[in-house]
């Protein structure tokens, strides 16, 4: 059994910013490619996480295609952005894993109830198996109450992102569940979690994976597949 850990990465909110859509009336995920704006501090947060040798798996409930807000080819050109973003500071994210269901989606094959759908953790199982990851030894890391439950209910350590508040123990499930760990952002995140691979590897003899021999693995999961592809 592996004992390689990783960190899985919400994006919205985490990696990028979230849009105010006015004529919705709603705070969500960008929903074309002008709206995708990667916050200034990731390309260091991700770049620090490649140097610890800790593969980098964004996990993200994507709705927007079920939703009919976007088409597919949006969603890879989010992807694309993300990467020019990230290619000066030599940072790079090793998977990406969508859910692009949602239980009352518009797109009738996309309307379902999964396991994929965070706070199900059928997306980290997944990235475990494909990835030949520990998930016991890896961190989840999120800006909302779904990316706890799940990092929790996969026997993650959990980084909650932003500013954790009383209420959040009444909604949250189990009532009263909380998070490993507490960051303003992203890199404040990957330090913690710099501060504990140092501390594990200096009362372990588990090897962390170094830099450079991850290969790179970039694909869009859902049930149906939408599209894998390997680079």
């Amino acid at each position: 059994m592996s004992n390689t850990p990783a960190v899985f990465l919400d994006r919205d909110g985490v990696i990028n910013r979230l849009i105010y859509h006015r004529e919705a009336g709603i705070v969500d995920s960008p929903f074309t490619a002008a709206q995708f704006q990667v916050f200034p501090w990731v390309p260091k947060a991700i770049r620090l996480l490649n140097q610890l040798g800790l593969p980098v798996v964004i996990v993200s409930n994507q709705p927007g295609i079920a939703k009919q807000h976007f088409k597919a080819e949006v969603l890879a050109e989010f992807e694309k952005r993300l990467e020019a973003v990230l290619a000066p500071s030599r940072a790079h994210v090793d998977a990406t894993y969508y859910c692009l269901h949602h239980p009352d989606a518009s797109v009738k094959a996309l309307r379902t109830r999964c396991s994929c759908r965070k706070p199900g953790i059928g997306m980290l199982r997944q990235a475990a198996r494909d990835l030949d990851l520990s998930l016991e030894h890896s961190y989840m890391v999120g800006d909302g109450l779904t990316d706890i439950e799940a990092g929790n209910r996969a026997a993650c350590k959990t980084i909650f992102v932003g500013r954790w508040k009383c209420e959040h123990c009444q909604f949250i499930r189990p009532r009263g569940l909380r998070p490993t760990f507490v960051a303003k952002d992203l890199l404040e995140a990957a330090r913690l979690i710099q501060q504990a691979v140092q501390l594990d590897t200096r009362n372990s003899a588990r090897p962390i994976r170094k830099p450079g021999q991850q290969h790179t693995l970039h694909a869009c999961y859902s049930r149906e597949k939408i599209w894998l592809h390997l680079n």
